[in-house]
């Protein structure tokens, strides 16, 4: 039998944070292939990320959470394992829910743009566990860089007819790509209407001054116009700077702004945000920024909008 998430005493205290999360990784790197965590370091926006390269697996998770904060169930987001067998690493986390409770369900690999598409995808949607695909399109590292119809982005037609497979498949997609993207996402999500897409670390809002947020907000508006695009706010830590709801209140009250209480939730991208804060600063200060609204709303933040869109139920 899987081991239980926490325990019951935790359960009855008032004080306890009560969350699921819908967007961490696992990783083994004594058994399995990550490149990009066992080999040469590649650029990063947190920096030097040396001190996540080591395993990661549910007991090192748990005990993340510290004290007064029990995770109900999560989604694990596929962690960049060996591009070569990507149904290999879903088979690695179903053995692993199975013996250890976590993950709840996840989100696989698939090159949209592959030969292979179609049937890589067919094969990860078998899975129990899997409930969606991230594919990180083409994206230019700036804004005034960013041009529609490059290969290999949400334009790019080979692209596109792998982006087709997940309808046929019943699966949503999860988006990784930076805000100046977004008119191409809101292109994507119209153009694919019962493809349901979920914008991870919230469209990336790394430049905090006046005319990058400026920019930033624009641009989740614009994706947030389309019914079939939520969002999660995660990823939002600023390098060398400590994980704070000060730093990262605007961020998160203005993302809730554009997209609603029901199509926006919190996540911790642990154990890469690791790098920016601790699991429980992380968590309570999402929780700390929202404590003014309703408790309905707070809970769909905190819990239940995970599960809708993640179908945990």
């Amino acid at each position: 039998m899987a081991p239980s998430l926490s325990s019951p005493d935790a359960h009855n205290d008032a004080d306890i944070l009560r969350v699921v999360d819908p967007h961490q990784h696992f990783w083994n790197l004594d058994e399995n292939p990550y490149p990009w965590l066992q080999g040469e370091r590649i650029p990063f926006r947190y920096g030097d990320y040396s001190s996540i390269c080591r395993n990661y697996l549910p007991d090192d998770f748990r005990r993340d959470w510290g004290p007064n904060l029990i995770v109900e169930k999560t989604v694990h987001i596929e962690a960049e394992w060996d591009r070569a067998d990507p149904v290999a690493e879903t088979r690695w986390l179903e053995a692993l829910s199975a013996r250890e409770g976590l993950p709840s369900a996840c989100v696989a690999f698939a090159q949209l743009d592959a030969p292979n598409a179609a049937e890589i995808i067919a094969a990860q949607a078998q899975h129990r566990l899997v409930r969606g695909i991230r594919c990180k399109p083409a994206s230019a590292g700036d804004p005034a860089s960013a041009k529609r119809g490059e290969p290999g982005s949400m334009d790019d037609a080979t692209w596109r007819e792998g982006y087709a497979e997940l309808g046929k498949n019943g699966l949503s997609f999860d988006l990784q790509t930076p805000w100046w993207h977004m008119d191409a996402a809101a292109e994507l999500a119209r153009d694919f209407p019962g493809t349901q897409i979920i914008i991870n670390h919230t469209a990336l809002p790394s430049d905090r001054s006046e005319d990058g947020l400026a920019g930033w907000r624009a641009g989740i508006e614009r994706a947030a116009r389309e019914p079939n695009i939520a969002i999660k706010i995660s990823g939002i830590g600023l390098p060398g700077v400590p994980w704070s709801a000060e730093n990262n209140g605007p961020v998160i009250r203005d993302t809730i702004a554009a997209f609603g209480a029901d199509r926006a939730m919190f996540a911790s991208n642990f154990p890469v945000d690791s790098l920016a804060g601790d699991y429980a600063t992380i968590f309570h200060g999402f929780a700390a920024v929202v404590k003014d609204r309703p408790e309905a709303e707070q809970a769909k933040l905190l819990r239940e909008n995970a599960i809708k869109f993640y179908r945990l139920g």
